[in-house]
């Protein structure tokens, strides 16, 4: 089964829930738009924390263009409150798998990518600090009907 999400250019946005480190859920609203580049992959993407203030992620990824199997693929992102970030995107059946670190501190956490359907993935992932849990989130995507360049 191919894959949509990352390896078609697209937008896609979802709603879902955010827990914070106390365990605290609260609603969260997402947006990615993937791009495909000759030289890279580009990912664009925010993740809106309805808190109170409601505070607002964003990422700016850069995708090594996948080899023939496209089973692995390195990214880089660059977060304002993380830092430059280091990872990669691993296919696993009906998953996608993102593992990432920080380069400069201990932040590290995984995304978890689940196929429902060709216009449907259900993302769920954790940040973590050394060994403690910082957030986590569940949200279910979309992809839109406007398109990526």
């Amino acid at each position: 089964m191919p894959h949509t999400y990352l390896f078609q250019p697209g937008v896609w946005t979802g709603v879902g829930t955010f827990w914070c480190g106390d365990g605290q859920p609260l609603p969260a609203e997402a947006r990615t738009e993937v791009a495909h580049r000759t030289q890279c992959w580009l990912l664009s993407g925010t993740l809106k924390v309805m808190g109170s203030p409601p505070v607002e992620f964003v990422n700016a990824y850069w995708i090594e263009v996948p080899g023939r199997d496209g089973a692995a693929v390195k990214w880089t992102a660059e977060n304002a409150g993380l830092g430059k970030l280091h990872g990669t995107f691993s296919v696993v059946g009906s998953s996608i798998l993102s593992m990432y670190r920080s380069e400069s501190s201990g932040y590290h956490g995984a995304d978890h990518l689940r196929r429902i359907d060709d216009d449907s993935y259900e993302s769920t992932g954790v940040l973590l600090i050394e060994d403690r849990r910082l957030s986590s989130w569940q949200v279910l995507l979309r992809r839109s009907t406007s398109t990526a360049s």
